[in-house]
């Protein structure tokens, strides 16, 4: 259980994969369950990423057992109202951003108990891989040859 001080309003985490990056707040909600991130009101237990909610954004069961992950493994699921900032990048590569910005994220809150959970199941390794530049002389693509004459 994260220690509520009266300075501390939310717990940052920066995500990144290829090209996407995610700002992920974990809000501590108020006595009327309920936490105000701008102009919004969000419920204890709801996610939102860029102003929708997170199932809009991320439909299938496959993105919900992924992104909910790191709060499962924490027992934080239903503990926070989580704000998420994503831009850059295709789905596959936001969802791996916001994953790892929600466990970056949760780190924060108790670090030694979080941390060791975390780490076994690699969730702050950022995948390096990245879309290889196209290189000049290759017909369009990065590894491929122009095809020589025959005769």
């Amino acid at each position: 259980m994260p220690k509520k001080s009266k300075d501390i309003k939310f717990y940052e985490g920066v995500g990144r994969r290829k090209t996407s990056v995610a700002v992920v707040r974990l809000y501590i909600p108020g006595k009327d369950k309920m936490a105000v991130v701008g102009e919004q009101k969000i419920k204890e237990g709801e996610m939102w990423v860029n102003g929708k909610k997170i199932e809009e954004t991320f439909p299938s069961l496959y993105q919900k057992v992924q992104y909910l992950k790191p709060l499962k493994l924490t027992k934080a699921d239903d503990r926070f109202c989580v704000s998420i900032q994503v831009n850059g990048g295709g789905v596959n590569g936001q969802l791996d951003a916001v994953v790892h910005g929600l466990s970056r994220a949760v780190e924060k809150t108790d670090k030694e108990v979080v941390r060791s959970i975390l780490k076994k199941d690699l969730f702050f390794k950022r995948d390096p891989r990245a879309r290889q530049r196209r290189m000049v002389g290759t017909g369009g693509k990065s590894r491929r040859a122009k095809q020589s004459p025959k005769r």
